[in-house]
């Protein structure tokens, strides 16, 4: 029979724990009342805490089994985008109540776009008597100018950074959308909020009575001159004069800085972004960036309904999980009893490296990803979902004259347009003739890879997305939400 090793203590010394939780010598009657007041205060709370958590576990286990979804993919893909969409069609109040907070991520957005310029400028200036610049347009008298000018948007933007992160700024070294070449100089810090912070309580202006009156709310103190929102406006003439000037452009070219490809771009939009009485369109709130740290999960209650049957409600969670390489071991634990993983790989990238590692290429990134995904044995009885995301700006990036044969070798000399890279059948079953892998068409890459590394066979459910599209959205996660509730329903033996 195993023995027990008893802790002993030195005679004359008592269990630290108890030493610990034990009253102080000298304390007075009052004081002994006061802290026996206190420690049943205390528990009475800690009791009803413990009884509300148990009404809880027992209405779960009464209650259909809430559908779990976990998005995943590599930073910077489309994950947080995606989640928005959920809150815009099923927690739709909530999410425009959110407009003030989100305001303030677009105007950070705005000059973290402008600081991106006025770096490219700087290093034109500093490098206009070396070889590699003299090959970068001169920059005008006028210019200059600009530069100066916009100077005090740094201050603007150390200022929203604050009230984004009262808790401490937390920043991530990140490298803008550009091609080897240039990844190595083209840095940019990016603010970071922890999802488990409540970084939106940070304006608690706009929460002030009845959120829903925001719209009509004036959005900036008109009599301050230091209001983020009246600096913007000050300076929106010569944001837009500096984006719009052709050297700027050129500029911006020859350095292989493409902003307009950036999570977060509004220069095209100044003119309403930044008018004092701007409020933020859910279009706008979904293509607003902000990096988030660690696992963020929403609850929903979606309604469902059968042919000849009631409508049934159905608890859903989303888990949201950083998708920084640093962040990565933190999925494993949310593997268990998930019904469906929603990943997306962001397939614009192909000429793009990881801001944490310049030798791994993103679109490789999440090939390996997705491999180490579908090969899990604990994701076996998982659906799957793959989004090809971003293909807006793929399609654009191929018509500028970028070459996926430049990044991926062996598509060879194939037409460098948007069909021939990525068409295939929007379901691929595993049953495909494997001679169609060779071919390094996007999707059926990542289907050949589900076919080879999957412990049981399952259907590639794949679609090509824009998170960012609302419309074409909201139609793939609904099939999304249908199948899932069915299969949900079936398992819960509520439908025949």
């Amino acid at each position: 029979m195993p023995t027990v090793a008893m802790i002993r203590f030195p005679e004359g010394d008592s269990d630290p724990i108890t030493k610990a939780l034990a009253p102080p010598p000298d304390e007075t009657p009052a004081e002994r009342e006061a802290r026996l007041l206190s420690e049943k205060e205390a528990k009475v709370v800690s009791d009803a805490i413990d009884e509300d958590l148990a009404k809880q576990r027992a209405a779960e286990k009464k209650s259909p089994k809430a559908v779990k979804v976990l998005l995943l993919g590599q930073s910077e893909s489309g994950k947080s985008t995606t989640l928005k969409n959920f809150q815009l069609m099923y927690e739709p109040k909530a999410f425009r109540t959110e407009r003030a907070s989100w305001r303030a991520v677009i105007q950070l957005n705005i000059v973290r776009s402008i600081h991106l310029i006025l770096e490219a400028m700087g290093r034109a200036q500093a490098n206009a008597h070396t070889p590699s610049g003299s090959e970068l347009p001169q920059l005008t008298p006028d210019l200059l100018k600009l530069k100066m000018r916009l100077a005090p948007l740094l201050q603007v933007e150390e200022v929203l950074t604050r009230r984004i992160t009262p808790g401490g700024v937390e920043e991530l070294r990140l490298a803008p959308a550009t091609p080897y070449s240039e990844r190595s100089r083209n840095f940019v810090r990016e603010v970071a909020v922890n999802s488990a912070a409540q970084w939106k309580g940070a304006f608690s202006r706009a929460s002030d009575g009845d959120r829903e009156s925001f719209d009509s709310k004036q959005p900036v103190d008109l009599d301050n001159e230091q209001d983020t929102g009246v600096v913007l406006h000050a300076c929106s003439d010569d944001m837009r004069r500096l984006w719009n000037d052709p050297i700027v452009q050129e500029l911006l070219e020859k350095q292989n800085l493409r902003l307009e490809e950036l999570a977060g771009f509004f220069l095209d939009s100044l003119d309403r972004v930044t008018s004092l009485g701007y409020v933020p369109s859910d279009d706008d709130i979904l293509r607003a960036r902000l990096k988030t740290l660690g696992v963020s999960e929403h609850r929903f209650k979606i309604a469902f309904s059968t042919a000849g049957s009631a409508s049934v409600g159905t608890d859903w969670r989303v888990f949201d999980v950083g998708g920084h390489r640093s962040l990565r071991a933190a999925w494993a634990p949310y593997f268990d009893d998930m019904d469906a993983i929603i990943f997306l790989a962001p397939i614009s990238c192909f000429d793009q490296v990881l801001a944490e590692d310049h030798k791994i290429n993103r679109l490789e990134d999440s090939f390996n990803l997705w491999t180490s995904i579908v090969s899990n044995p604990l994701l076996k009885n998982t659906n799957l979902i793959l989004f090809l995301n971003k293909i807006d700006i793929m399609k654009s990036k191929l018509a500028s004259g970028i070459k996926l044969a430049d990044y991926v070798v062996s598509y060879g000399e194939r037409p460098n347009d948007f069909e021939n890279t990525s068409t295939c059948k929007r379901l691929l079953y595993l049953h495909a003739n494997p001679d169609d892998l060779l071919y390094i068409d996007l999707r059926r890459k990542f289907g050949g890879i589900l076919k080879e590394s999957s412990p049981v066979k399952r259907v590639f459910y794949c679609h090509l997305t824009a998170v960012t599209d609302t419309k074409s959205t909201t139609y793939i996660l609904t099939n999304i939400k249908d199948m899932l509730m069915r299969q949900n329903l079936e398992r819960s033996a509520l439908m025949t």
